[in-house]
C-alpha cells in the first residue's frame, strides 16, 4: 500500500474512533485496531497522537471550507443564515470535528507548529465569514464581526449540544432557532453601520 493510502486509512480509523470516544479516552491502539494494523505501525506514520488528531481534525475543517466556499459562491448578496445554518448543521453531524476543534481551542499544550496549522485552517473559515459580510454591505475590517460570528456559532452549540430533555432533532431545531437569533443580530449590526 502506498504511504499516502495508508495514511488515509489510518485518518478514516481515527475519525471513526473519535466519532464515538472523546481524544482524551483514545489510545494509538485503539486507532490500529480500529484501521486493522499493528500499533507500532501508525508511528510510521504520525509520530504521536496529537498529530494523528490534527490531521484527522484537517480533513473534517477541508469539508467545512469546502461547503463554506460553495455557498459564498453562490450568494450575491451574503446569505448569512445559509452559512450559518450549514456550519451548524455539518458540526451537529459530525459531532468529533466540533469535539476536535473545542478541545484545540481549549487545549494549551500543542506545539507551535500544530497551533500554525490549526490556525490556517481556521483563518480559511473566517475569510469565508468576511465575505459573506463583505457581499452584506460591511465594510473593512470584518474581520472581527466574522470572529464574534464564530464564537457566537460555537457557543450556541457548546451550551445546547446536550439539551436536556430533548430528543436529537428537538435539540437541533432548537440550536438552529438561536443560531437565527444570532444571525438576525449581526444583520441588524450590518443595515445600521
Amino acid at each position: 500500500m502506498k504511504r499516502a493510502t495508508f495514511q488515509e486509512a489510518i485518518l478514516a480509523a481515527a475519525e471513526r474512533v473519535f466519532a464515538v470516544k472523546p481524544f482524551n479516552n483514545v489510545s494509538m491502539r485503539d486507532i490500529a485496531r480500529e484501521a486493522g494494523i499493528s500499533h507500532a505501525a501508525i508511528y510510521r506514520y504520525f509520530p504521536d497522537q496529537r498529530s494523528l488528531f490534527i490531521e484527522a481534525f484537517l480533513c473534517g475543517a477541508r469539508e467545512i471550507i469546502g461547503f463554506l466556499s460553495e455557498i459564498t459562491a453562490k450568494s450575491e448578496k451574503g446569505d448569512i443564515e445559509a452559512v450559518a445554518s450549514a456550519y451548524i448543521d455539518y458540526l451537529i453531524e459530525n459531532d468529533q470535528y466540533f469535539r476536535m476543534m473545542t478541545h484545540f481551542m481549549l487545549d494549551g499544550s500543542l506545539t507551535p507548529e500544530m497551533i500554525e496549522k490549526l490556525n490556517i485552517a481556521e483563518r480559511k473559515i473566517f475569510d469565508h465569514f468576511d465575505i459573506m459580510f463583505r457581499k452584506m454591505g460591511m465594510s473593512d475590517p470584518v474581520r472581527p464581526l466574522s470572529h464574534a460570528f464564530f464564537a457566537g456559532l460555537h457557543g450556541v452549540l457548546i451550551t445546547f449540544k446536550n439539551y436536556p430533555g430533548r430528543d436529537r432533532p428537538a435539540v437541533r431545531g432548537h440550536i438552529q432557532k438561536i443560531a437565527a437569533v444570532l444571525t438576525d443580530k449581526f444583520k441588524c449590526n450590518v443595515k445600521n453601520s
